[in-house]
């Protein structure tokens, strides 16, 4: 990993710049799947389970001829015989953790008289219909079927799906269908990529559209989200390869620091893992841990790639090192020194921050209870992670009784009337009107 020893702060912003991912042709290749789907529907779906997933021709119409995309009953009972009973303890643990700090989250409804006559409330409602995108591939993530699924069942929405690509013999990973159907999501199809978001975006024969899309995905599927939001379609959050930094002192334990950075590396040839610490000691011993631990892992290839692209900045101090965090803005933050509740206390920009040498990220990915699904690439700086916030919205109500209409009349006309806006005025005259024929002093 590339070292900066004391780099000058005029320099921090250019060091904390994210490796960019060569995107030339990426437009144009999403936009050509986004309009295929939109033209053709579960055609050109079934087409790209051919292409992308390499499904035999006529597969999926074979395993169910009524609706080939959905996964059938058949196949999510045969899914909860195919997953060992200690994982399903683990993702049955997973999920009280998850709950249990979700549920934390859930908001009341208000109401407050402003003025006499005038009563504003703020009423929280579910999202109607949400889409979950689910990767598949070498890693599929069932966890992540947890962290988007209970914030949304305890948010309350009533529709929702799932999307996840097919394997080659046109099934679902086992894990991710179990626990879907744990989280009461018991309608999911058979797409991946950017034809997935598609259609959950603008809706198929199969499937409906829907009003919010949730998910992590490659670069194909973070670039159809991003071009679906322009067509009107709510996303959870721009995002990009996944990152962690880990800020370490004198008192951090090296193997624990590689192990997370190594973690995290994990994720893909993009992903940036960085170490900022207090000396050039500290740099050494994490760096010798990681040639030590790399070579029992698999993976390699990927991780050595993950590795070029990372690196390690060396600062005086554990003030530069938060300020150098925040110009950074990670999504995820380990705190590796003395007294992490002191510095985290300081913390502005992250997507979630892991405090002391026993906090490790794979905790937050899977069990501690937070959520995994983060902004990345420096959203941090004004995007918050995925919570129940995250599937609803709020709407405010008004009530004016006549009294209350008299006494914010005047002012209501006065301001509209400096903005030129002599209907609005209108609107509250006319009422006044009426209220002096119906009752005059």
């Amino acid at each position: 990993m590339k070292t900066y020893i004391q780099p000058s702060p005029d320099k921090w912003e250019e060091i904390c710049r994210k490796r960019a991912v060569d995107e030339s042709g990426l437009q144009e290749k999403v936009g050509s799947i986004l309009s295929l789907v939109r033209n053709d529907g579960d055609k050109a779906l079934l087409d790209m389970a051919v292409r992308f997933d390499r499904v035999k021709e006529g597969l999926l119409q074979q395993i169910n001829p009524d609706c080939p995309l959905k996964v059938t009953e058949e196949e999510f009972a045969a899914a909860q015989g195919k997953v060992a009973p200690e994982v399903k303890a683990a993702i049955a643990k997973a999920k009280d953790n998850i709950e249990s700090f979700h549920t934390r989250q859930k908001a009341c409804d208000y109401s407050v008289e402003t003025v006499p006559g005038v009563v504003c409330s703020y009423k929280r409602v579910p999202i109607r219909r949400v889409g979950l995108y689910i990767p598949g591939g070498t890693a599929p993530l069932f966890s992540t079927v947890l962290m988007l699924a209970v914030p949304a069942q305890i948010a309350g929405c009533p529709d929702v799906i799932l999307c996840t690509p097919p394997r080659a013999d046109g099934s679902v990973d086992e894990h991710i269908l179990y626990t879907a159907k744990l989280c009461g999501i018991t309608t999911v199809y058979k797409c991946g990529g950017a034809g997935a978001i598609a259609a959950m975006a603008y809706g198929t024969e199969s499937i409906t559209k829907r009003d919010k899309i949730f998910g992590p995905g490659n670069h194909f599927v973070m670039k159809a989200k991003q071009m679906v939001q322009g067509d009107g379609v709510a996303i959870d959050m721009p995002a990009g390869p996944s990152e962690v930094m880990v800020l370490a002192d004198e008192t951090a334990v090296p193997a624990f620091v590689a192990a997370d950075l190594l973690s995290q590396a994990e994720h893909g040839v993009n992903s940036q893992a960085v170490l900022v610490c207090t000396s050039e000691g500290i740099a050494k011993a994490v760096q010798a841990e990681i040639d030590r631990q790399l070579r029992v892992l698999p993976r390699q290839e990927l991780l050595l790639k993950s590795l070029e692209g990372s690196f390690m900045c060396v600062l005086k101090d554990r003030d530069d090192m938060l300020s150098f965090a925040e110009t950074y803005a990670p999504e995820h933050l380990i705190l590796s020194v003395d007294d992490p509740s002191e510095l985290a206390s300081r913390v502005y920009r992250a997507g979630s921050v892991f405090l002391g040498n026993y906090s490790p990220e794979s905790a937050g990915d899977y069990a501690s209870g937070t959520n995994h699904t983060l902004p990345t690439s420096s959203w941090a700086r004004s995007f918050s992670g995925v919570g129940v916030e995250s599937f609803c919205r709020h709407i405010s109500f008004q009530g004016l009784s006549p009294e209350g209409l008299r006494g914010l009349s005047d002012t209501i006309r006065t301001m509209a009337d400096a903005e030129g806006l002599a209907a609005h005025s209108a609107a509250v005259t006319v009422r006044l009107s009426s209220l002096e024929e119906a009752c005059p002093e």
